[in-house]
């Protein structure tokens, strides 16, 4: 089993979280990362920061601007993985962010960078399937699972082109819109779970909008997985370098609350 089909065996649903690389500073952030691990995140996806962040709202918009403003490359990035690998070797770890960083220097590049590194994962959140020949096939040459996004209009006519050469999990994005900023009925996800899980021979997790230990109970009772960044990525805001113990607490609160789930 991969550290990333682990994560998702352990008889209960996972938590998955998100924090920026180089938030506040690239110097901060593997104690961050501890305090992820610490406080019983099942998978760590790390945000790669981009002067262009489309799919993001307010908050991880502007970790991306103190990251990039305090020098983060994506050398710091790369460096960070593999020292957490080196301290956490059993931890899934996620690269996500989007094509610009990840392509520049070619696929195959970014593609050994990131085995060389420990990373499991990578969502590319402006890569669509019918463009995978740009990073899906380096990946995979390497074994590093593609991991991709599916939303409330991926229908039935579209859903298996999103899943062909996808792994590690697919993650459903419950809102049409950016992250943080609404949180979809529950109806409506208990649906899009069931119908996605009777086509997806991999695990779904569910983010976008989910922001409280209350929030992700009640989306842990339908999906193999939640999703938590921006409430986390919030308190680096306000804590800056001394972010880690509000952090762990939080991600305890979490994973607590998504593993009683069911």
């Amino acid at each position: 089993m991969t550290r990333l089909s682990s994560a998702f065996a352990k008889g209960h649903p996972a938590l998955v979280t998100f924090i920026t690389a180089g938030d506040p500073t690239p110097g901060a952030t593997p104690a961050i990362l501890d305090a992820l691990v610490a406080g019983g995140a099942d998978v760590i996806e790390l945000g790669m920061p981009f002067t262009d962040p489309m799919a993001d709202g307010p908050a991880i918009q502007e970790a991306n601007i103190r990251s990039l403003g305090a020098g983060t490359k994506t050398a710091d990035i790369f460096q960070i993985a593999a020292d957490f690998r080196a301290r956490h070797p059993e931890v899934p770890l996620v690269l996500m962010g989007y094509a610009n960083p990840m392509t520049t220097r070619g696929p195959d590049w970014f593609a050994a960078e990131c085995q060389k590194a420990g990373v499991d994962g990578v969502i590319c959140v402006d890569i669509p399937p019918e463009e995978d020949p740009e990073l899906g096939p380096a990946l995979r040459a390497v074994g590093v699972s593609l991991i991709r996004l599916a939303t409330p209009t991926s229908d039935a006519a579209r859903l298996p082109a999103i899943l062909e050469g996808s792994s590690g999990f697919l993650y459903y994005v419950s809102v049409a819109g950016i992250t943080g900023k609404q949180q979809a009925a529950l109806g409506s996800i208990e649906e899009a779970v069931k119908r996605i899980k009777s086509t997806a021979q991999i695990p779904v997790a569910v983010g976008f909008g989910v922001r409280t230990p209350e929030q992700a109970a009640a989306i842990a009772k339908h999906a193999d997985g939640v999703v938590v960044g921006s409430a986390l990525v919030d308190l680096v805001a306000q804590h800056g370098a001394n972010a880690a113990g509000p952090v762990e607490a939080l991600t305890r609160a979490l994973a607590d609350a998504v593993h009683s789930a069911r």
